[in-house]
């Protein structure tokens, strides 16, 4: 696992933290809707990192 994988996922891992806190304390929809947005911007930049470095079989 390369270092800016592990990073990703750490802060993947933080953001779904502060979304849960976030949900389960009602804040701000906006706020909700900024950490969505941020997990799923950092959702796609780990599969992309993840797609490069898959191996090919076949």
């Amino acid at each position: 696992m390369t270092d800016r994988l592990f990073r990703r996922l750490e802060r993947l891992q933080k953001l779904d933290d502060a979304l849960r806190r976030a949900q389960r304390s009602k804040s701000d929809p906006r706020e909700i809707a900024r950490l969505h947005i941020l997990k799923s911007a950092l959702k796609l930049r780990l599969m992309q990192l993840t797609a490069r470095r898959a191996p090919a079989f076949g």
